[in-house]
């Protein structure tokens, strides 16, 4: 049986090639702020994410999903029991949305504004990974997997707050940071609500795990 994670990989795949060559599709589902607020089209927080700039972009994003979100959707399974894969799904949803809002309150009425991809989620999925193991060392573009999550998250979410307040480019960087965030609340609330996960706990002893192994 497929793993949710790879069941999002291909079906992200599959839309954006669709809308590589398919401008209507594209229209139909791209972050186009003013038709939320004009047209009520909620439904564009969610859609964007299937939907890429390019191959590399695609590329990136699902790479990096499917890195990461087997080793979550497995440990929320672990954790969470048979609401485990409802979780996941929700938490990847959800970021869709959630790391859009800034966004949207920022462009409501930029008819010039348009914004595409996964990043929100796929930020959330990972900093969600990086919190259930911080001890594990992770790579970034030429660098290779030398840095362990705890360094890496904190250095990520500086880099993205300066290159969002810093502007400019076609990378919301915006989506990255809130994502990620929203992945380490998500995660929190969750284990707190269901009484059988403390995440500030576990992630205190991953780091001492690292220092101690």
């Amino acid at each position: 049986m497929l793993s949710i994670t790879l069941i999002i990989v291909i079906l992200t795949a599959v839309i954006s090639f669709t809308a590589f060559s398919n401008e209507k599709v594209l229209n139909d589902m791209i972050f186009y702020p003013p038709s939320i607020t004009q047209d009520k089209q909620y439904y564009r927080f969610i859609t964007c994410g299937f939907i890429h700039a390019d191959i590399a972009h695609l590329a990136f994003n699902m790479i990096s999903l499917y890195l990461f979100g087997e080793f979550v959707e497995e440990r929320f399974i672990d954790i969470f029991g048979n609401g485990g894969k409802i979780l996941y799904i929700a938490l990847y949803l959800s970021a869709l949305a959630v790391s859009l809002i800034p966004t949207y309150l920022k462009n409501r009425n930029n008819a010039n504004y348009r914004s595409l991809g996964a990043s929100g989620a796929v930020s959330a999925v990972v900093f969600a990974g990086l919190m259930i193991a911080p001890y594990v060392k992770v790579g970034f573009f030429f660098i290779p997997p030398i840095i362990p999550g705890f360094v890496f998250g904190p250095l990520y979410l500086l880099i993205s707050a300066y290159l969002d307040k810093k502007g400019g480019g076609n990378i919301n960087h915006s989506a990255h940071l809130w994502g990620a965030l929203y992945g380490l609340a998500f995660l929190i609330i969750a284990g707190k609500l269901s009484g059988e996960y403390n995440a500030i706990d576990e992630f205190v002893r991953g780091i001492s795990y690292y220092f101690n192994s």
